[in-house]
């Protein structure tokens, strides 16, 4: 039978960091893409044409790209204010 060797006690773990108000607002343009392609009535169109494409297609890749653009504009936003701490 193995006995228990005495040990020191681990230091307690490190206070949670306290989460900063603002920061959550940021997470809230991620719902922009997402609002603008929910109701397909709102775009299920053929006109206005850009470039021969029809509404519905071109809605729909300007909306992959504002979704990119707002991913990256909360990324630099959210990270930058954890580095600043």
């Amino acid at each position: 039978m193995a006995t228990a060797v005495n040990q020191p006690p681990s230091p307690p773990p490190p206070p949670p960091r306290a989460r900063r108000a603002g920061s959550s607002w940021w997470y809230l343009l991620l719902l922009v893409p997402f609002v603008g392609t929910l109701w397909p009535p709102f775009y299920a169109k053929a006109t206005p044409r850009l470039g021969g494409f029809p509404f519905f297609y071109w809605y729909q890749f300007l909306m992959v790209l504002v979704g990119v653009a707002v991913t990256v504009v909360v990324y630099l936003a959210t990270t930058r204010r954890r580095a600043g701490r």
